[in-house]
């Protein structure tokens, strides 16, 4: 399976983004896909997360009700559309990808990057003050 983010770049506070993550090769064998983050000198830190096949989705506390995480099966890419952006929104952007399927109820492991099986490169947000 490859991943394949695209979509960062510079803006203004307030301002928005939209982030695109496109998967191929045995992309089938995902169920749920998610957005990490990690600004310099910080850890990776869990963004959203979406079920391919239910579209259900989960977001991180600081992040909900700004960000809205989608998918289009049909393309195979999950798009993480980003609104009123903060300086501390400033990071690099990674999309992953994991085999278990996206919990009804128990969503914890959906914050720890190692329950994910594929990753794709990261793309840099910076939002500017």
């Amino acid at each position: 399976v490859q991943l394949q983010a695209s979509g960062g770049g510079l803006v203004q506070t307030g301002g928005s983004l939209r982030l695109s993550c496109g998967a191929s090769g045995r992309a089938f064998s995902i169920n749920t896909m998610g957005w990490f983050r990690q600004a310099p000198g910080k850890e990776r830190e869990f963004v959203a997360a979406i079920s391919w096949s239910s579209g259900s989705t989960y977001y991180a506390d600081n992040v909900k009700g700004r960000f809205a995480i989608s998918r289009d099966n049909a393309k195979n890419t999950v798009y993480l559309q980003m609104n009123s952006l903060k300086p501390e929104d400033t990071a690099v952007y990674s999309c992953a990808g994991a085999t278990r399927v996206f919990p009804m109820y128990e969503r914890s492991w959906l914050h720890n990057h190692n329950a994910y099986d594929y990753w794709g490169q990261g793309t840099l947000v910076t939002v500017s003050s």
